[in-house]
């Protein structure tokens, strides 16, 4: 039996299944009492299927590129370990950069003919160990920075500006789309691209189209009064960027 076979033996697709059944439960549980909770608080029905619809769309149109990294993940991590990260807490960056960030300390790379079960435990460990704090830190300081919203929310009409809550979320994206932006504006440098045009233009090129995406549904939503596709502009200018990257990859 190959690394690969025991990666994907049925144990691991059973344990990884039960864990994942567990959270879809939990998802619907959660749902049902969200909707039971707002019809009790005399929320508008249509505003609240509306919310669904939204949330619907940006899970689902984005999960493609989550499959796309199941699967390109599976040909070294086996499926049971990709399905179940990148179904319960993991992100496809994160997790396609930590396993390769890993396998490059071990002296392997992330492919099944180097593979070892060795390999694969200090991969998933490590995996699991950095993204862990994100729950912790929630449990931890999640109540105060509630309270913090909603004191904030109560200034929010007298301040133009939004309450703590907007700001910190719109630092938060900043930040992270700088870190990004910036990490691939440097590895294109590192090649030389501005000088011999010998670089990495893809990550550059799939920004900049998702951007212009989002600038034309920002533009049709908020000018010409389109409201309903605010729901499908940030899936589609995701869909936008993987399209591009696939153009340009062929």
């Amino acid at each position: 039996m190959t690394v690969l076979d025991q990666l994907n033996s049925g144990s691991l697709y059973l344990v990884c299944g039960f864990i994942v059944a567990f959270i879809a439960v939990v998802c619907i549980v959660f749902m049902v009492r969200a909707w039971k909770a707002g019809k009790a608080l005399g929320m508008d029905t249509t505003r609240m299927k509306r919310a669904i619809t939204a949330s619907a769309t940006f899970s689902i149109l984005p999960s493609v590129g989550i499959l796309l990294g199941v699967l390109a993940l599976s040909g070294s991590l086996g499926v049971p370990w990709p399905w179940l990260r990148l179904s319960v807490i993991g992100a496809l960056h994160y997790e396609t950069q930590v396993a390769s960030a890993a396998a490059e300390q071990m002296g392997i790379s992330l492919g099944a003919s180097q593979m070892t079960i060795q390999a694969f435990s200090s991969i998933a460990l490590l995996m699991s160990v950095c993204i862990v704090w994100g729950m912790i830190l929630s449990a931890l300081f999640n109540r105060k920075y509630l309270d913090r919203l909603r004191r904030s929310g109560k200034k929010e009409s007298s301040n133009k500006g939004g309450g703590f809550g907007d700001k910190a979320m719109a630092a938060m994206f900043i930040g992270m789309v700088s870190a990004y932006i910036g990490s691939y504006v440097g590895g294109f440098i590192s090649g030389n691209g501005f000088f011999t045009f010998s670089g990495d233009w893809t990550p550059l090129i799939v920004v900049a189209v998702s951007a212009l995406a989002m600038a034309i549904f920002t533009y049709f939503s908020e000018k010409k009064g389109v409201a309903w596709l605010d729901n499908f502009s940030i899936a589609g200018s995701m869909l936008c960027g993987m399209l591009a990257a696939v153009i340009i990859g062929h």
